[in-house]
């Protein structure tokens, strides 16, 4: 495979390249397009806007939303498809389109066993997550998802590490990444003083440093780094070249309307590639669109009231280029974004961290109040959910923000955002006002401006509840989603305790999200569709670019990811050709046969 970087490209000058397909995009749906494509036998060319690949995928958790995936069986859990119908049907409700989500149950299976068979992306189960609304009909409660198997950047090329974006730094430990599962589980036991915990902690950390010292870097890849990682040794494998700096500024097209390349900017100039089979759109929407959020997104009157977990990059510069030759941007969705609470970390050099609250919420002793004291959701639920009711609970006028607090006793145990347990000290993030604290819940209100008798009240009537192990007002806990969110060491419930050993301490929350839902019309193929709804010949898209085909719910997490990969292999395998699927031999249905107007495909079997 050829990287090519910011200031050294392999055929400089190059006035025009040729190829079979062209992926504008390096995130999980870019990256899954190409390597299935390359993998039957197609030559692919992948540029990236950015500096490094990865996009969105490599700051993310990195688990995808999987139903009926070849780990579960192997488990021996063989759920009837049905349940993950039913499960969406009532999730989705009105943005349920059943095209796409069969589309998608259907290559889900046999996407993950292609990767799992044939490339070096390699899965572990997420034998314990649950689908978020557990009392839905149909809803799951594990064996669900996968998430990358971790992943030693020792294994891939230093030229294409050079290339690979790095852990986002809020999520990890000095850089390094922790993975959800065992892994987190040992480091927060670490805190509490557990001996196992303390032993891995200190190898992990240990071995970490030492990567630091030697390669200027955390080799140690788990979460989405893993994920980037992965498909990216997959696809300098199958010999795909890698372009980066080098974003898409038009597509091209022939006499009949077919995307045919695009015209791509460099450092070294503008030159043109030809795709003979087609294109793929997989930029990654278009969080950092300021413009689009301003029109999109609720109590957003600038546009600039929210802050995304998506690299800068992530302009919506796929939908434009679609838009300019005819695509349909699709808005139709519950909700533009994939929302996800998060809080804004100072730093001492003038920049501003952007943190995810992901599994802070449903720790015990901890709670979200609103300026007026008073909570507005269950904290333990789904980070969108966190956010949703936010949106809901700021009158029109006022800036949508809150306040996670927590107790003593939460704070010597668990995270509260950026701020760490023992043995991390707390100094520096109350040094940088990034963390409040009162010795009493009058205090803490003082300081965070937030209505003290309300707070009062509502932490008074929380704790009485939480004694009990119950949750009137939100049924915080009822789920197997709250509890596993949870502490199992705490009862009655593992996701309610009082607040009432002070100090006491308090994060303000901002809404964020993890991407767009809002994107391109797609048909079940992955092809592009026009204002009139007929495909758009050449053109796919995959990744944040396409409209979700979860409608702008958000019903379990890893929908973002799930569905990236999988219309990401969908339209590798469309502009192949193929008609086979890769893990079993089975023939593909209608709506997964070869691209009508390409040649048979190369297709290659190994």
């Amino acid at each position: 495979m050829k990287t090519t970087k910011s200031d050294d490209l392999t055929t400089s000058p190059a006035k025009a390249l040729d190829c079979d397909v062209l992926v504008i995009g390096s995130g999980a749906g870019g990256l899954s397009a190409a390597v299935t494509a390359a993998y039957h036998g197609l030559k692919v060319i992948v540029v990236e806007k950015a500096e490094v690949c990865g996009g969105a995928t490599s700051w993310s958790g990195g688990w995808a939303w999987t139903p009926g995936n070849p780990l579960a069986k192997a488990a021996g859990v063989n759920e009837d498809p049905e349940l993950f119908r039913t499960y969406l049907r009532h999730r989705l409700g009105a943005n349920y389109r059943e095209d796409k989500v069969e589309a998608f149950l259907e290559a889900v299976p046999h996407m993950v066993g292609f990767f799992q068979d044939k490339t070096s992306l390699q899965f572990v189960p997420g034998a314990k997550i649950k689908d978020i609304y557990g009392s839905t009909p149909g809803a799951g409660t594990g064996h669900r998802s996968v998430g990358p198997k971790p992943f030693n950047a020792r294994k891939i090329k230093p030229e294409l590490r050079a290339i690979m974006r790095h852990q986002l730094y809020e999520t990890s430990f000095l850089g390094m990444g922790i993975m959800a599962g065992p892994d987190l589980t040992k480091f927060l036991s670490a805190s509490q003083g557990n001996l196992q915990g303390l032993f891995h902690a200190a190898w992990r950390v240990g071995f970490h440093l030492l990567d630091l010292i030697i390669h200027r870097r955390n080799m140690q890849l788990v979460n989405g780094t893993a994920l980037t990682g992965r498909l990216m040794k997959s696809a300098d494998d199958l010999g795909v070249d890698i372009r980066v700096s080098t974003p898409a500024k038009r597509l091209l097209t022939d006499g009949t309307g077919t995307v045919t390349g695009a015209v791509v900017d460099s450092p070294s100039g503008s030159y043109t590639i030809n795709a003979s089979r087609g294109v793929v759109l997989a930029t990654g929407g278009f969080p950092n669109d300021v413009a689009r959020r301003k029109a999109l997104f609720p109590k957003t009157p600038t546009g600039r009231e929210h802050w995304t977990l998506a690299p800068k990059e992530t302009t919506g510069d796929g939908i434009t280029i679609a838009q300019a030759v005819g695509a349909r941007f699709d808005t139709d969705a519950a909700s533009p974004a994939a929302w996800c609470p998060v809080s804004l970390v100072p730093y001492r050099n003038g920049r501003t961290g952007t943190f995810p609250h992901i599994m802070d919420r449903a720790k015990p002793g901890s709670i979200g109040v609103r300026r007026d004291g008073k909570r507005f959701v269950n904290e333990a639920n789904g980070y969108y959910d966190y956010v949703e009711g936010m949106l809901k609970a700021t009158p029109e006028g006022e800036s949508v923000e809150a306040w996670q607090i927590a107790d003593a006793e939460y704070m010597r145990k668990f995270p509260l955002g950026m701020a760490k347990p023992l043995p991390v000290p707390l100094f520096p993030y109350l040094r940088s006002g990034y963390l409040k604290k009162g010795n009493t819940i009058e205090e803490l209100a003082a300081a965070c401006g937030i209505d003290p008798d309300a707070l009062v009240k509502t932490v008074a009537e929380f704790n009485e509840n939480a004694r009990k192990g119950v949750d009137p007002d939100f049924d915080r806990g009822a789920s197997e989603f709250n509890r596993y969110g949870g502490d199992p060491k705490n009862t009655p419930n593992p996701s309610l305790r009082p607040l009432e050993k002070g100090p006491f301490y308090a994060v303000k929350i901002v809404p964020g999200s993890f991407g767009t839902f809002a994107g391109l019309a797609a048909d079940a193929r992955a092809r592009v569709l026009d204002t009139n709804g007929h495909p758009i010949k050449g053109l796919y898209v995959a990744g944040n670019d396409q409209a979700s085909v979860m409608g702008g719910q958000y019903p379990a997490g890893g929908i973002n990811l799930g569905p990236a990969l999988t219309f990401g292999y969908i339209a590798g395998r469309d502009l192949a050709g193929a008609t086979h699927y890769e893990d079993d031999g089975t023939p593909a249905t209608e709506t997964m046969t070869g691209n009508d107007d390409a040649p048979d495909a190369r297709s290659r079997r190994r």
